[in-house]
């Protein structure tokens, strides 16, 4: 007989197996808190890949190099972005992928993979990427200026700085896609576009929390650099895997399978699962057992 009255000794209905619905935002944040140290682990390794970048702007900013030499350094360095940026992209969105969807990644072998697999599409995409980017920093910094003098700058300048958010936006699909379908490039940068309309909502969150990240580590800055090695890439990565691929799951993957009368490999990885068990879990369902009376009163 228990101290306060019903004791332990009847069994209750067990443990529920679903106690309660999680949020978005709870899953989000259990999923990435559990995979955090090996996101830290992918921040780092993608985080080399940026070192041409900065190599190029410190030897472009530099005095003491010589103007011919300088710009064969820079030649060669943009050169080494071109030919590796985007594999690498492709490389860790694979690795980050499966971790926001809760599947097993070997960090190293898998990003390698996916880096050979991916090398060719993800070289193109990475030179456009590098390109574009550079041209809307430079259409935006010269339209605004400009603007200074006639207002009339202002339409191209809206119309630039438009382009580039929807770029960006494209970018959550776009090395999704590379990694996770046999698409052409075409068909990518198509799906990508369509995509975003598709999921405007999501893309704008995602966006606004990414600006967000930006703008902190620009206010911060210098003292941020020593932490972009670490931290937020991963955390940019693991957002935009959350929110976008189960878009392109919901309007590429399942439709595909579903027209040619097969079962999505993410749908038969969740079945097989089921299957997988021997017994079946029906917590919270069980009749409780009643323990059969005590004639004692000793308490325990």
């Amino acid at each position: 007989m228990g101290l306060f009255g019903g004791g332990y000794e009847n069994a209750g209905p067990g443990v529920p197996k679903n106690p309660e619905e999680k949020t978005v935002v709870a899953r989000f944040f259990e999923i990435y808190f559990r995979r955090f140290w090996k996101l830290l682990t992918m921040n780092i390794l993608y985080f080399l890949f940026f070192i041409p970048f900065f190599a190029i702007l410190s030897v472009a900013a530099s005095d003491s190099i010589q103007s011919n030499l300088k710009v064969v350094c820079i030649v060669a360095l943009l050169l080494v972005a071109i030919l590796t940026f985007g594999p690498a992209t492709s490389g860790f969105v694979k690795v980050v992928r499966n971790f926001s969807q809760e599947r097993n990644a070997f960090l190293w072998s898998d990003f390698a993979k996916a880096f050979r697999q991916n090398y060719f599409q993800s070289v193109i995409m990475g030179a456009v990427d590098i390109v574009f980017t550079v041209g809307f920093v430079v259409a935006i910094v010269c339209y605004n200026a400009w603007a200074a003098e006639s207002s009339i700058i202002y339409i191209p300048f809206i119309i630039t700085l438009s382009c580039m958010l929807m770029f960006i936006m494209m970018h959550f699909f776009i090395y999704l896609l590379i990694v996770s379908t046999n698409l052409s490039l075409k068909n990518i940068l198509k799906n990508s576009f369509l995509l975003v309309g598709a999921s405007l909502k999501k893309c704008l969150i995602t966006l606004v929390i990414t600006v967000l990240i930006v703008l902190l580590f620009a206010f911060l800055y210098p003292y941020s650099f020593f932490i972009l090695p670490f931290w937020p890439l991963s955390f940019i990565c693991f957002l935009i895997c959350f929110n976008s691929f189960p878009v392109i799951r919901k309007y590429v993957i399942d439709p595909y399978y579903e027209k040619r009368g097969e079962t999505s490999p993410e749908n038969r990885l969740a079945e097989e699962t089921e299957k997988e068990a021997v017994f079946e879990d029906k917590g919270g369902q069980e009749a409780p057992i009643k323990a059969p009376k005590s004639k004692s009163r000793v308490i325990k």
